[in-house]
């Protein structure tokens, strides 16, 4: 095994074969046509919490407060939202490169269901050529103006998740969860991944945290009592929001409307991200 191939894996802040300074060994650069600001990465340790959804909702309530909002859907296999905005392939392309596909509010998509002739089609790839794949969407796309890239990564702490921890320059994390006690656990590997990795964890929603009555405003916690503010406290970290579940969002996700749909409960998780824009200008 090569010197290079053992560095790639490396977790470690104080490895002296990368000097301390891993992001920047195999950040990948981004290309001239894009000016990104912030990336954020969206993750958990395991899959059907609701990062598509906690992504999807953050870049409407972003874009609503006047932000220049981009998604990178980087759950090659199990890509979910161009769906939830409506927008399909094939992406238009440049001469320079392709360009992201626009929702109706103005977000910028890429997934990979926006290069396929049909979305249906199994994407049948092994790790490697599905981490390339992820690097290419930030190198290769010309994403322009940004104040906010939002990475929706895909479940666990393998192959993906450390290109994109190690490639892009991820300004800080939002890790979400449901109110199961063996989705806390995973949880916190997600934590530790990104603890390890020396990325900012910015916080933690909680998805499918109960469901309210239409009929007399009731609140009932149908997959258990929330456990997400035990959690936060253990691992130091905000509890960012408590999205409940909600038919109606899931409608308008399955009807391609998801930007018809409101998500007050991520007021503070918006506010957390609009201060880096405020630090960023202060520090101008």
């Amino acid at each position: 095994m090569s010197e290079e191939k053992s560095c790639q894996g490396c977790t470690k802040s104080d490895c002296g074969d990368c000097k301390g300074d891993k992001k920047s060994s195999f950040q990948e650069e981004m290309n001239v046509f894009s000016n990104i600001k912030h990336v954020i990465a969206v993750m958990s340790g395991k899959g059907g919490v609701g990062k598509s959804t906690v992504t999807a909702a953050l870049a409407v309530e972003l874009t609503k407060k006047g932000h220049k909002v981009g998604i990178l859907d980087a759950d090659i296999t199990g890509p979910s939202i161009p769906r939830m905005f409506g927008i399909s392939g094939p992406a238009d392309s440049t001469e320079q490169g392709i360009l992201p596909t626009l929702t109706e509010s103005g977000i910028r998509v890429m997934s990979i269901n926006l290069l396929m002739e049909n979305e249906e089609e199994p994407v049948i790839w092994r790790g490697p050529v599905i981490a390339n794949m992820v690097k290419q969407f930030w190198t290769d796309i010309l994403w322009g103006e940004l104040d906010f890239l939002l990475v929706d990564m895909p479940p666990g702490t393998g192959d993906v998740p450390l290109t994109v921890f190690q490639s892009l320059p991820i300004n800080g994390t939002i890790l979400v969860s449901s109110p199961q006690d063996l989705v806390k656990m995973i949880v916190k590997k997600a934590y530790h991944m990104a603890e390890k990795m020396d990325i900012p964890i910015m916080g933690i929603i909680e998805n499918y945290s109960y469901f309210v009555c239409p009929d007399c405003g009731k609140k009932y916690a149908i997959f258990g009592e929330s456990k997400v503010d035990t959690a936060a406290l253990e691992m130091g970290i905000p509890v960012l929001g408590k999205l409940p579940v909600n038919p109606e969002s899931a409608h308008l996700a399955d009807a391609g409307k998801f930007e018809d749909a409101g998500h007050p409960q991520l007021i503070q998780a918006v506010e957390v991200l609009e201060k880096l824009v405020n630090e960023r200008s202060a520090n101008a």
